[in-house]
């Protein structure tokens, strides 16, 4: 199977209806990280074919959950996951690629230029120190290890009825008893991605109401 039939065969199991012009940029995505990984060592998966589930398919499993979003900001974004194949999904969102390693952000501004996201900036710092000028619906991330840390970080990005989106692994039973006031769980989706067998959760908070 071709890495454009992987792809194809992917995104009908989640129902994620992508034209061709929006599947052909996410392999292209996925060649650029191939490309730099060689000098920058982006991601420890090194399979082109890999990075279609481990990397395209997973970031794509979370956006039927994403709702009301306009502004998502994407913290630790690292090569660019899960916010630059949601850019490529959905092109009126805008979104923010935000990692302090400068060799990431990097490559991530120039796969931007590349593939043409001009719904999509990238920001190098620490996220306690962003402060942008609006408010973010949705603050994702693949890579903070612990749901309290991240929700105590992220808080000041949220806009009125913001929420965060934390891609975890299996159930994180004790990192949620953890949890920072004012922020309250709203609920833990198990996801499932096609062609991965390990467990994976997209964890729902949101700060709580006056």
């Amino acid at each position: 199977m071709s890495l454009a039939q992987a792809l194809a065969s992917g995104l009908n199991e989640l129902s994620v209806d992508l034209n061709a012009a929006q599947q052909h940029k996410l392999l292209e995505y996925v060649a650029l990280i191939t490309k730099w990984n060689k000098v920058f060592n982006l991601t420890a998966v090194r399979d082109p074919k890999a990075m279609i589930t481990q990397h395209l398919l997973d970031s794509l499993t979370i956006m039927q959950h994403l709702k009301d979003v306009v502004r998502l900001i994407d913290i630790g974004t690292g090569a660019g996951l899960p916010g630059i194949p949601l850019a490529i999904a959905h092109p009126e969102w805008q979104i923010t690629l935000l990692d302090s390693n400068h060799k990431k952000t990097t490559f991530l501004r120039q796969a931007c230029l590349e593939l043409g996201l001009t719904n999509a900036d990238v920001v190098c710092g620490r996220v306690e120190h962003y402060q942008p000028s609006l408010g973010y619906d949705a603050v994702t991330s693949r890579a903070f290890s612990d749901l309290g840390e991240f929700a105590r970080l992220t808080a000041h990005l949220l806009a009125k009825n913001g929420k965060l989106y934390a891609m975890k692994g299996i159930y994180p039973h004790e990192e949620l008893g953890r949890l920072p006031q004012p922020s309250k769980l709203q609920e833990v989706i198990p996801l499932t991605v096609p062609g991965m067998d390990a467990s994976r959760h997209l964890v729902v908070i949101r700060a709580e109401e006056e």
